[in-house]
């Protein structure tokens, strides 16, 4: 299918259904990468979903994208600007809809299939908007409660669902850091399974068949 000129660039597969709207999974790529990443999943992935993998705005030299800007600093250390996060934030709401809109999809069926980065923004836009979004895919990444609405946890999140994974040797985002997930959805009384598997900042054949098959389980 050829893509529509939007507010981001994107890659798309078609849904294969032949009558009504697909349900709709948008791919958010990590730090440094481009919509080609994540879209190597999409042949494996259930065929009744339409799928888009999304460039994030922000270019990076020589090449690569982000969806914010990773500072280092010698005085902070390392640090994220979440100004930039906020606004990416709230340019993937956007994209939502206007995708949607443009390519006849379910707007009332979307998931968000996040990575390292793009997973960090997947949580803040569902679960600072739950009522746009169905599902989260959480790939190698955290919560960071700085880039989510104020109020959000007010907000009604009974019918979103959540795969969280992460790699028990991560060297980039820390494991502890994603270990914290449980119990902040916990709180928040969000529905969710979360797993760890033996590789790095990754994804591994079997986190690749767990989300799948989580995926298959929650329609």
């Amino acid at each position: 299918m050829t893509t529509a000129p939007l507010s981001l660039d994107h890659l798309i597969k078609p849904s294969t259904l032949t009558s009504g709207k697909a349900p709709v999974i948008f791919m958010l790529h990590g730090y440094g990468s481009n919509e080609e990443d994540l879209f190597s999943f999409a042949p494996e992935l259930p065929g009744q979903y339409a799928i888009i993998s999304i460039r994030a705005p922000f270019s990076l030299e020589p090449f690569g994208y982000a969806w914010y800007a990773i500072n280092f600093d010698a005085d902070q250390g390392k640090w994220s600007d979440d100004h930039q996060a906020i606004a990416s934030r709230e340019k993937i709401l956007h994209f939502i809809g206007e995708a949607c809109t443009t390519y006849g999809l379910d707007h009332q069926n979307v998931t968000l299939l996040g990575f390292s980065q793009g997973t960090i923004l997947s949580y803040a836009v569902a679960l600072s908007y739950p009522e746009k979004v169905r599902r989260v895919i959480a790939l190698s990444g955290y919560i960071n409660e700085k880039i989510l609405v104020e109020g959000y946890r007010t907000k009604n999140h009974d019918d979103l669902r959540i795969y969280a994974s992460h790699g028990q040797v991560d060297q980039v985002i820390p494991t502890e850091w994603a270990q914290r997930i449980p119990k902040f959805l916990d709180e928040m009384d969000i529905r969710y399974v979360y797993e760890e598997f033996p590789v790095g900042h990754g994804v591994s054949p079997r986190n690749f068949d767990a989300f799948k098959k989580w995926l298959i389980e929650n329609p």
